[in-house]
């Protein structure tokens, strides 16, 4: 008789007991020259995340010099004067850092990430770039040319497209809102090293900066490493710039940006509403998820996988620019494609679920599986030092208490499905929309037309 083998199992694991999870609170504290400090020892992260946010909006840039925040961005990480652009990247990759930087309508912020065991280099280069950069008319001219470069690319783009001729619908032609932030063909040309140190000497000085240091600061003597490094930076005495009112138009209408032969319809469909700010913000953030947040969401259920017109659609709100006085708006937007054909009929379907969730609500189960997602997968979204130091630079950026975030979480598991209904149906009346199609007029205006959604105009791709 063959005796049968016998297996030893290991006890089958268990899971621990779940841990309380916050959102980390910052320490804020202030060096000598003026630089408001934000710091938040993670321990772990070996890579250090520094960001820097400087009072530099690009409603500050020159009549006709649309695009100098974006050039001197970027120009700080091509050399000081200790180090030519190469030098300094360089020295950057000895170090194992990499910096980075951007300008938007808030400021200017620049971005470095370092390992801890480096970070007084690190922190070294970065004082360096924001004290002196060089500004080398060669090295801006060179910026210049290739921005202009990225230009025609971003107009063939049809998402980029849609979301330049949403702006200019929304927005008064008077708002810097409503042109290109990063600038046109036009204001770009103008641009010279002049103009970029000029910009630099108005609006960049400590006094009115931020600095986020985020990672394992085990060790580290970081009043000492500021104080030798970004406390040497040095400038004149400012008050922040006064945040101007955000106004738009959201008259509902259609605009047809014309891309003859296109086989596809870039959809964008937005207008303003509320920012950080107003009371409302939790509830929308749950209805927009709920609403067209994710693969489960009530658009892309229907669009996608009952009509099979697109890839996905996806709902959103974006915060603009925020002010505790309630004059900051976010922009509150659909975005998806759809085949040309099938424009009309998407479109269509998109405006009977708007309507749907505006008379029947949204359901308890929409909003337990958002709240699910944007709770419970908050402890893996902030694993790395950068994105909780990003999230603290959005914050001061956005005049928010420092501890927002984690008051936030708290607040969206306690909003229930009627709170987060009624917010969604005010962030998207169906008659306060303006809709951006990028696609083929031809085929796509008629059938557009006949869903009675607005006037039709059609405009030119360029």
């Amino acid at each position: 008789m063959t005796q049968l083998a016998t297996m030893d199992f290991h006890p089958q694991p268990r899971p621990g007991e779940a841990r309380p999870w916050a959102f980390p609170a910052p320490e804020r504290t202030a060096l000598d020259n003026g630089l408001t400090v934000l710091r938040c020892h993670r321990p772990g992260q070996q890579v250090v995340a520094v960001e820097v946010l400087l009072d530099a909006p690009l409603d500050a840039e020159p009549a006709g010099l649309d695009g100098v925040a974006t050039i001197m961005a970027r120009a700080f990480s091509e050399g000081t004067d200790k180090h030519s652009a190469e030098e300094f990247a360089a020295e950057l990759e000895r170090a194992g850092a990499t910096l980075d930087a951007h300008a938007d309508h808030p400021g200017v912020r620049l971005s470095l990430e370092v390992p801890a065991s480096r970070l007084a280099k690190g922190l070294g280069l970065l004082a360096d770039a924001l004290r002196a950069p060089a500004f080398a008319a060669g090295e801006v001219e060179r910026l210049v040319r290739n921005r202009l470069d990225e230009i025609p690319h971003e107009l063939a783009n049809p998402s980029r497209r849609a979301a330049k001729e949403l702006s200019k619908e929304l927005f008064p032609e008077t708002s810097r809102m409503s042109r290109p932030r990063q600038g046109t063909e036009e204001t770009v040309e103008k641009i010279d090293a002049a103009a970029v140190r000029a910009f630099y000497d108005r609006h960049v000085r400590p006094a009115t900066a931020t600095v986020v240091v985020v990672g394992d600061l085990t060790g580290t003597d970081l009043d000492a490493l500021l104080g030798d490094t970004l406390g040497a930076w040095t400038g004149t005495p400012g008050e922040p710039r006064p945040v101007p009112p955000v106004t738009a138009d959201d008259t509902g209408r259609v605009v047809i940006v014309d891309r003859p032969g296109a086989v596809q319809t870039q959809l964008l469909i937005g207008r303003i509403g509320p920012d950080r700010h107003d009371r409302v913000w939790p509830a929308q953030v749950l209805g927009t998820y709920c609403l067209g947040g994710t693969l489960t969401s009530r658009l892309d259920r229907v669009l996608r996988e009952e009509k099979g017109y697109t890839y996905g659609v996806r709902s959103f709100g974006q915060v603009l620019r925020s002010a505790p006085d309630g004059t900051g708006a976010a922009m509150l937007a659909i975005s998806g494609s759809v085949d040309t054909p099938n424009t009309g009929p998407a479109l269509d379907d998109l405006w009977k679920v708007l309507r749907t969730v505006a008379a029947e609500g949204l359901t308890d189960a929409e909003r337990d599986v958002a709240v699910q997602n944007l709770v419970g997968v908050a402890p893996l979204k902030y694993e790395t030092a950068a994105a909780v130091a990003s999230t603290l630079a959005d914050q001061v950026e956005q005049h928010l208490p420092d501890d927002f975030q984690a008051t936030l979480y708290q607040q969206l598991a306690a909003t229930g499905t009627v709170e987060a209904t009624a917010a969604v149906v005010n962030a998207f009346p169906v008659d306060r929309l303006v809709t951006v199609l990028v696609g083929d007029a031809a085929q796509i205006k008629a059938p557009v037309e006949a869903l009675g959604i607005g006037p039709v105009t059609v405009v030119a791709a360029e």
